[in-house]
């Protein structure tokens, strides 16, 4: 179900962040191709059960998107949102406490209302296909988990906006949009080390060996500081995942004990080449200045609809301004429904992201028939639809098709060609050996 901040829609395409690296003795450039496995990697048909959790998948998404309008329009329209602010007032007495008083008691019932859709979507669906190992216990603990979060970063910034809008009602969008830039930044910074642990453990990682190849191709590409988290995964899920998370001083590469167990040193490697290139190519500052730019039109579009409903449904909805506590689910109404007018931009910049993270690792790797089975795998692992339709691509997909992606793997070697590496400027000057 949508998430209370307006700006949440945005939050999970922020591209990953920092490796790190460490001296290690390397091989001459073109050790991994001499190893490299003939032939190209087949792009495997989806199984019927693939297909039948990419349909009901979409179907799910359609209802998702329903609810983050129809709820926030139940608050807004029944003059239950005004009634709550009634209670808040009651409860926090002055503005501030009014504020964080009617945050808690809507998210608490916004958390009542979904728990029975995010139940099945998460935890029903999830073990019905197969792809969830985590117990009824562990799954409400997150979630509860998830909650206390929420309405600690709530009631941490959540006055900020409401504060511009009553000092300036006719600029507030512009100065909200302009102080997420470091609220993003300092989210980044703060989630790998204080957020996520709550969640799972992290631990170093176990294969040692595997751990110094991993920080020698962060060398050869070029980065400094961060190290490699191993996370217990295998408790909630059989899906596989590594990533790239922080900022300074908090970066770190993390690989779920799920994607170490199912691919080879070989195919993780390559895929961590790919998570390399998302910071050497400077994806991470790229998609916060974007993604604040969405954020900035988004809520300027939502400040201009406002005004329609105040003229038409003040009486009915009990406040007549967004600066009152009670606007919050307009808000949130106005945001999803902008959002997802933006939503094939946003995830079409992803997508041309991800595309360069993927020639990016085949260059500094030259691991091409690793990296297509890789991509087989998380097909598989994740019940993937290698070849979606273009209304997922555009509407759904933050990464280019699979299939699409192994075509790319099998294809792309300029180096055989004695043509010029895109990415070459960023490598050092000796080829880590494969493992």
């Amino acid at each position: 179900m949508r998430g209370l901040l307006f700006c949440a829609v945005f939050l999970w395409m922020l591209a990953p962040v920092p490796l790190s690296a460490t001296r290690q003795d390397v091989e001459p450039a073109g050790t991994v191709a001499e190893h490299e496995e003939a032939g190209p990697v087949a792009v495997p048909p989806a199984t019927e059960k693939a297909m039948r959790y990419y349909r009901s998948g979409n179907v799910l998404w359609a209802v998702d998107v329903l609810l983050g309008l129809l709820i926030p329009s139940a608050f807004v329209f029944s003059g239950f949102s005004a009634r709550l602010r009634d209670l808040a007032r009651r409860i926090g007495r002055n503005w501030f406490f009014t504020l964080v008083a009617y945050f808690v008691l809507f998210s608490l019932i916004m958390f009542v209302i979904g728990l029975p859709w995010a139940y099945y979507t998460e935890f029903v669906r999830q073990h019905d296909y197969g792809l969830s190992n985590q117990t009824l216990q562990k799954w409400f603990g997150d979630s509860l988990k998830g909650l206390m979060v929420g309405l600690v970063i709530g009631a941490l910034f959540l006055w900020v906006p409401f504060l511009l809008l009553r000092k300036s009602p006719q600029r507030w969008w512009l100065y909200t949009a302009i102080l997420m830039v470091p609220f993003l930044v300092l989210l980044l910074v703060v989630s790998p080390i204080w957020i996520d642990p709550l969640f799972n453990e992290f631990g170093p990682m176990q294969d040692r060996a595997l751990e110094q190849r991993i920080l020698a191709l962060a060398e050869r590409a070029g980065i400094e500081g961060g190290r490699v988290f191993e996370v217990n995964k295998s408790v909630d899920t059989k899906a596989v995942n590594a990533y790239v998370a922080g900022l300074f001083g908090s970066k770190r590469i993390v690989l779920w004990d799920t994607i170490i167990a199912k691919l080879t040193p070989r195919e993780l490697w390559t895929v961590m080449g790919h998570e390399m290139g998302h910071y050497v190519l400077g994806h991470v500052p790229r998609t916060i200045a974007f993604l604040s730019l969405l954020i900035l039109a988004t809520l300027y579009l939502a400040h201009r609809a406002a005004g329609f409903f105040f003229a038409r449904f003040a009486g009915r909805m009990g406040f007549a301004a967004l600066s009152d506590v009670a606007a919050l689910p307009l808000l949130i109404l106005l945001s999803n429904l902008f959002s997802f007018l933006m939503v094939p931009a946003a995830l079409a910049y992803s997508r041309s992201n991800e595309r360069e993270a993927d020639r990016f690792a085949l260059e500094v790797t030259r691991g091409n028939h690793a990296l297509g089975t890789a991509f087989v795998k998380l097909q598989t692992e994740n019940l993937g639809n290698p070849r979606p339709g273009w209304l997922y691509v555009l509407w759904r997909a933050s990464h280019p098709p699979i299939g699409e992606r192994i075509d790319f793997s099998n294809t792309y070697r300029p180096w055989e060609r004695g043509e010029e590496l895109r990415y070459e400027k960023h490598f050092g000057p000796a080829q880590p050996a494969a493992p």
